[in-house]
C-alpha cells in the first residue's frame, strides 16, 4: 500500500465518523443535547409579573387551585375566598420568572408521558397546567416531573409548542388548595393567659388559672376530694392553645357548623377574651373562634397599669431630688429636678390615657375577629388536644381499691408432662 492510498483511506474514515455522529445526534429522541443556559423560559413574565390577576393550576382537565388578586391581597377561590399565602405565591411566581432552559428534550408526543408533560386535558394526565392571567398575553406552562435524580430541574413544555424542555429549578405546583392558604392564624402568648375553662358536650367543666403573670404554672380548680394533679405543670400545655396558632385547612362557617362541640373560654391579663368551639367534623379537627374584651378585667388592668406608671414616676422623681440635694442644690434646683422628670400620660390625663388603652384593646379584638369571622378552621391534632381536655386527664390515676397485689397467672402444664420421670435403673447383670 502506497502513501497515496493510505491518505485516501484515512480521509474516508474521518468522513464516516463525522457522518455517524451527525446521524446519532439528530436521531436522539430524549435530548438533543443543545444546552440553552442563557435562554429564559418565560421572558414575558419578568416584566409583567406585577400584572398577574389570576393563577390557575389544573390537572386532568380540571382546575384544582384558583388564586385571585383582590383589593387587599390574594385569595384561594376553592376555599371560599380565604386569604392566600402571599409569600408562597410570590416565591412560586419568581421561580417561574427566573427559570432558564437547561436543555431541550423530546418533541415526540408519544414520549411526553415519560417526562410528565403530556396533554393536561387528558383524563389520566399527570402533568399540571399553570396559567397566568392578567398580563397583556396570558401565559400557560405544562409542568411535568422534577428531574431530581438527574441533577435537578423540571421537565416542562410551553403550551402551543411540541418541544419539551428541562428548566432550571423546582417548578412543581401543588394541586391541593389547602397548601396555598395563609396558615398563620393568631398568637396570644401563653404567659398572657390568666384563666381557661373547657366545657365538654356533657356539661363537665375543667378550669385552670393563674393569679399573676409571674406565676409559672396554672392551678387546676375544683379538684375532687382525695385527688391531686398529675404534676405541678400538667395544665401548662392548655395555655398554648392560642400561641402561634396555625391551621391546616379552612371552610366557610356556614358550610361546616359546630356539632356537639367542646366550649373553651380564654381570659388574658389585659382583658382579652377568646371563645372557641371545637368538634370532630368527620375526622377534621374543626374550631371556630370569637374575640372580645372582658370589661372588668380590662378596667382592672388599666388601673394597675396606671398605678405602676405612677410608682415608676415617683421613684424617678425621688432619685432626681436626691441627686439635687447631693449637689447641695437649693429649693429651686430641687424643684427643677422634679419638673425635668417627664410625667407619663396616665398622670397628665388619667381619663384620656384610660380611653386610649381601651381603644387599643378594642383594635386588637377587631383585628382578631376580622380573621376569625365566618370561618371554620381545621387545626393540627396537637393544637386540638388543647381544646378537648377533661379534668380526669390532668389528675393522678385512682389507686386500686382492693389494695391486694394481682394474682400471678401462669399457664398450667399437662399433668403428665409436669413431673419428670427418671429412667429406670438397669439390672445388675447389665451393668
Amino acid at each position: 500500500m502506497n502513501l497515496r492510498t493510505l491518505r485516501i483511506l484515512l480521509v474516508a474514515a474521518v468522513v464516516a465518523l463525522i457522518a455517524a455522529f451527525w446521524v446519532s445526534r439528530n436521531n436522539a429522541p430524549e435530548s438533543e443535547g443543545r444546552a440553552q443556559t442563557n435562554a429564559v423560559l418565560l421572558p414575558q413574565l419578568r416584566d409583567e409579573a406585577n400584572d398577574i390577576s389570576t393563577i390557575t393550576i389544573s390537572c386532568a382537565g380540571k382546575a384544582w387551585v384558583t388564586l385571585k388578586r383582590v383589593n387587599d391581597g390574594w385569595v384561594v377561590a376553592e376555599r371560599a375566598g380565604y386569604p392566600a399565602d402571599t409569600a408562597k405565591l410570590r416565591e412560586f411566581v419568581l421561580k417561574l420568572a427566573d427559570a432558564s432552559v437547561l436543555e431541550t428534550k423530546t418533541a415526540n408526543a408519544a414520549r411526553y408521558a415519560e417526562l410528565g408533560v403530556e396533554d393536561p386535558a387528558a383524563a389520566d394526565a399527570k402533568s399540571v397546567l399553570v396559567t397566568l392571567s392578567g398580563m397583556k398575553t396570558p401565559l400557560s406552562l405544562i409542568v411535568g416531573a422534577f428531574n431530581g435524580g438527574g441533577g435537578g430541574g423540571t421537565f416542562v413544555r410551553r403550551t402551543g409548542e411540541t418541544q419539551s424542555l428541562l428548566a432550571k429549578g423546582n417548578l412543581l405546583a401543588e394541586k391541593d388548595p389547602a397548601a396555598w392558604i395563609r396558615r398563620d392564624l393568631a398568637h396570644v402568648d401563653a404567659e398572657r393567659i390568666k384563666q381557661i375553662s373547657i366545657t365538654a358536650p356533657d356539661g363537665k367543666t375543667l378550669r385552670v388559672a393563674k393569679e399573676t403573670t409571674s406565676d409559672t404554672n396554672f392551678r387546676i380548680a375544683d379538684v375532687p376530694k382525695g385527688r391531686e394533679a398529675a404534676s405541678d405543670y400538667v395544665a401548662n400545655g392548655l395555655g398554648t392553645g392560642m400561641s402561634h396558632l396555625r391551621i391546616d385547612d379552612v371552610a366557610a362557617a356556614k358550610d361546616l357548623p359546630p356539632q356537639k362541640p367542646f366550649k373553651v373560654h380564654y381570659l388574658a391579663f389585659g382583658g382579652l377574651a377568646i371563645d372557641a368551639v371545637a368538634w370532630d367534623a368527620g375526622g377534621r379537627n374543626a374550631v371556630q373562634f370569637v374575640a372580645s374584651n372582658d370589661a372588668a378585667q380590662l378596667d382592672a388592668d388599666i388601673a394597675a397599669g396606671q398605678a405602676k406608671a405612677k410608682a415608676a414616676y415617683d421613684t424617678e422623681v425621688a432619685a432626681a431630688k436626691l441627686k439635687a440635694l447631693d449637689a447641695k442644690g437649693d429649693d429651686a434646683a430641687i424643684a427643677k429636678a422634679e419638673a425635668d422628670v417627664a410625667k407619663p400620660p396616665s398622670l397628665v390625663d388619667p381619663l384620656q390615657d384610660a380611653e386610649q388603652r381601651r381603644r387599643a384593646a378594642a383594635k386588637v379584638v377587631e383585628d382578631l375577629n376580622r380573621t376569625f369571622a365566618g370561618w371554620t378552621f381545621s387545626v393540627p391534632a396537637y393544637e386540638f388536644a388543647n381544646y378537648n381536655k377533661s379534668i380526669e386527664e390532668l389528675l393522678k390515676p385512682l389507686p386500686d381499691k382492693s389494695g391486694a397485689a394481682p394474682a400471678l397467672k401462669l399457664p398450667l402444664p399437662d399433668a403428665a408432662a409436669a413431673i419428670p420421670v427418671a429412667p429406670a435403673a438397669k439390672p445388675a447383670r447389665e451393668r
